[in-house]
């Protein structure tokens, strides 16, 4: 008996040895397979290569220039154009880029000045308002907007009234006096809360009153992205060249609105992405900020390169993260039974909200990713920085610096990735609540922030 007979008294009777064409066509399957998923994935790679290096050639790396002839005009002319800066202690902690757009740069000492620029010139451009003629810009805020709009406002020869909630950080409400703004304080209420007359709806109304107590034919106007409101009283009529002329130099009341207004998401479409994309030459893996400029910045980056993640920051009380996790508006924390004394009473000012708006509603469809930060997250970042960057920050920007972290965690980024986010203000405005001076008023909140928090954050593993 040969070895191929004993062999085949092992196997099973049922089983037969193939033919050796049938051998032969297998082994032409499984190589024919092989190259072709070979030759399919180095096609995938060499196309992924051309599209990463189509983009990076768009932007040469380039110096700083000073020119020595380049005079500004005024203070709207510091908006924008601030620079990118790499934040060590979480880049080295991580192994990646962590790269901040440095906001609180700005003349007004914030990302809105950007926005209450656009919204003043886009005013101005549709014939809307005009300087130096007693009109007023009307604004419900939480501090940063108005102090913007009250900064530009004075350059541009407009007043300011700015209504916001009466729990903010003092610091905001020195500021806006300061720069000669109208500041009337109200308690926290929400904008579709029939109860009670939210910041918006004041603002609104009070733009609409405006000149209303001399019946001398002031115009009254409102101002949204869907629509504009112009109130005449008297026998106006703009087809008479003089009576055009004293139309336009009456005063008028204009409510800016800065969530409905698309000039919000222009500013950052137009300048604070741009402005992004050439200072990292288009090499970024993600793109991560608060509900203000997550619209403009994410929408213009995803148009230069789908691949870039883009994640939404989203504080305690706001209902954006569910929405964005599991499409429903609505955050726990305002359930019956669990309400707060206020709608949203957290230490973190300046982002998150209840309600869809336009611009939240660009944003949407390109957010890849949402990340809740509590509290007791955002003052432990901004303490950490302070010690280990010698960077004072609001706690907005704290907040962009830990979904930073934990997108980066999420993602199992390690080595050669790099994360961009926005540090919307300085720790100037938030003394009264997040300083390192003031962990009475901490105490008082229930809230027990040290740098632990942080720390542990950076020590997780990866997901």
């Amino acid at each position: 008996m040969d070895l191929q007979q004993w062999i085949l008294t092992l196997l099973p009777s049922w089983f037969k040895i193939p033919s050796r064409p049938m051998i032969r066509h297998v082994i032409y399957g499984i190589f024919l397979g092989f190259s072709l998923s070979l030759v399919s994935t180095s096609i995938a790679l060499f196309f992924q290569r051309r599209k990463q290096e189509r983009i990076a050639a768009q932007f040469e790396p380039r110096p700083i220039e000073l020119r020595s002839d380049e005079v500004l005009k005024g203070v709207t002319g510091l908006i924008g154009n601030t620079p990118l800066v790499r934040i060590n202690s979480l880049s080295n902690a991580l192994g990646i880029e962590i790269l901040a757009k440095a906001e609180f740069l700005n003349p007004g000492g914030s990302v809105k000045d950007r926005v209450a620029l656009r919204m003043i010139d886009d005013a101005e451009r549709e014939g809307l308002i005009h300087p130096h003629t007693g009109s007023r810009i009307f604004e419900g805020t939480v501090g940063s907007t108005g102090i913007s709009i009250a900064t530009i406002a004075r350059a541009r020869g407009y007043d300011a009234t700015i209504i916001m909630p009466d729990d903010v950080a003092q610091e905001k409400v020195q500021a806006l006096l300061s720069l000669g703004a109208e500041v009337q304080r109200v308690r926290p209420a929400s904008i579709v809360d029939k109860k009670q007359v939210g910041i918006y709806n004041i603002a609104r109304q009070r733009a609409l009153e405006f000149g209303k107590e001399e019946p001398c034919s002031r115009p009254h106007l409102v101002s949204s992205s869907s629509s504009t409101v112009v109130v005449l009283t008297g026998d106006d009529d703009d087809t008479d060249p003089l009576k055009h002329e004293q139309f336009v130099l009456k005063p008028r009341g204009y409510f800016a609105d800065q969530f409905e207004n698309l000039s919000n998401f222009n500013a950052h479409f137009e300048g604070t992405g741009p402005e992004i994309w050439r200072q990292t030459n288009g090499r970024l893996n993600a793109f991560v900020s608060g509900a203000g400029t997550i619209a403009g910045i994410g929408r213009y980056v995803k148009s230069m390169n789908e691949d870039v993640v883009v994640a939404l920051t989203d504080p305690e009380g706001s209902g954006l993260y569910n929405k964005v996790k599991h499409d429903v508006m609505f955050d726990s924390r305002e359930s019956e039974g669990t309400k707060r004394r206020h709608q949203v009473d957290t230490v973190v000012e300046g982002i998150g909200i209840n309600r869809l708006t336009k611009n939240i509603e660009l944003a949407l469809p390109i957010i890849d990713d949402a990340f809740r930060i509590t509290d007791a997250e955002a003052v432990s970042m901004s303490r950490y920085l302070v010690q280990n960057d010698g960077l004072f920050l609001g706690s907005s920007s704290a907040c962009n610096l830990v979904a930073c972290i934990k997108l980066a965690k999420k993602m199992g980024w390690k080595e050669g990735q790099t994360i961009v986010t926005v540090l919307c203000d300085s720790g100037n405005r938030h003394y009264s609540k997040v300083s390192l001076a003031n962990d009475e008023y901490l105490a008082k909140a229930g809230i027990s922030a040290d740098m632990s928090i942080v720390e542990g954050l950076l020590l997780q593993p990866p997901a």
